[in-house]
């Protein structure tokens, strides 16, 4: 993991398989219930990702608040002392929202497998299909309100010096070609890199060198003196960029869960399209 400005947040299947019996690491299956128990790492607790929306939000990818979400970890057997180590099939959208939920609500000691399940399989490291006995913890969750971004947050900061909005869709999101709510567009001023340029190429879903993900950031305006607010759709892939500008030392980072479910449903507020 060198080169990694916050290295600690990111594990290799070595490192994982060297301290997977540790009594205070505890690994975390994002992915559904069905391939949860059609192979995970073992002793992993199953934490599908879907489970983390409140379904009485109107904001579709709002997430539960604290007191459910502390629940939710606790049940999963999960303490505010413990490592984290969180994966899903290895691209990272899965794993990164989890990142991204805990880190909202003040857990620190954090980290997504690099290459998740697909990585660890391909190298030959065994699998478990049975349920690990989980020991219910008190989890206590708080809100940490500056690694996420509302809709009337967003609008504040519309225009203003020191903020960049990172819109990480599809081109055609972001142009407005596609359409996936009232409106087709992106927020006025916000720059587009989409997600899964971070990631490397080949079969294995592994990050890209710290380096290259730099050079990325740095050619749509995303340095580190601005507060970077990212967004797509629904605030799984904007968490997946969030976990990357954390990896490489960002600290003024948000998550606009809300993302464009949100923004461009709501007529009131302003729209861009096309390329900019």
């Amino acid at each position: 993991m060198a080169g990694y400005p916050r290295a600690e947040l990111l594990v290799s299947p070595q490192w994982l398989a060297d301290h997977l019996n540790n009594a205070d690491l505890k690994v975390i299956d994002a992915r559904g219930a069905g391939r949860y128990t059609g192979g995970h790492i073992p002793g992993a607790a199953n934490l599908p990702v879907a489970r983390l929306d409140d379904p009485t939000s109107p904001i579709r990818s709002a997430l539960l608040p604290a007191e459910r979400f502390g629940t939710l970890l606790g049940n999963a057997g999960v303490s505010n002392q413990d490592r984290v180590v969180v994966y899903d099939d290895g691209p990272g959208l899965m794993a990164a929202r989890l990142f991204w939920a805990m880190h909202y609500y003040g857990h620190e000691q954090l980290a997504i497998l690099d290459g998740g399940l697909t990585r660890w399989a391909e190298e030959g490291r065994p699998l478990a299909t049975d349920s690990p006995s989980i020991q219910p913890q008190r989890y206590t969750a708080r809100a940490q309100l500056d690694r996420g971004a509302t809709k009337e947050e967003v609008s504040q900061r519309l225009g203003k010096e020191g903020t960049l909005l990172l819109d990480v869709r599809s081109l055609d999101e972001y142009t407005g070609a596609m359409v996936q709510a009232a409106r087709g567009g992106h927020i006025p001023g916000a720059r587009f890199l989409e997600w899964s340029t971070a990631l490397a190429d080949g079969a294995s879903p592994a990050l890209k060198s710290a380096e290259q993900l730099q050079k990325l950031l740095t050619a749509v305006g995303a340095t580190p003196d601005k507060e970077i607010v990212t967004y797509c759709q629904g605030g799984v892939r904007a968490a997946h960029t969030y976990y990357v500008l954390r990896l490489l030392g960002y600290d003024r980072v948000r998550n606009y869960t809300g993302s464009w479910g949100d923004w461009g449903n709501d007529p009131a507020l302003p729209v861009e399209q096309g390329e900019k």
